[in-house]
């Protein structure tokens, strides 16, 4: 059994880990909301001051977004593992 299986178990045995997962998911997706914003606010001021560089801007700032919702999509799958495991 892999530790991550045996942490998940004792967090799904205490009272408050439904809490604690529900919590945790809306914390996760607040986050990534916010560092989203963060890296339009960006792009936009970026693409005011160099409208030449339009295209390298829009392909880094969608990188830099599906990294930030990789790791929300992660957190929120930890949160609904310890729901239901």
């Amino acid at each position: 059994m892999t530790i991550l299986a045996i942490l998940l178990q004792a967090a799904a045995a205490a009272g408050f880990a439904k809490l604690g997962a529900g919590l945790g998911a809306g914390v996760a997706a607040i986050g990534a909301g916010i560092g989203i914003g963060q890296i339009g606010k960006g792009a936009v001021e970026s693409i005011a001051r160099q409208p030449e560089a339009v295209g390298d801007i829009r392909s880094n700032m969608i990188v830099a977004a599906a990294l930030i919702e990789g790791v929300a999509f992660f957190a929120i799958v930890v949160c609904l593992l310890i729901l239901f495991l």
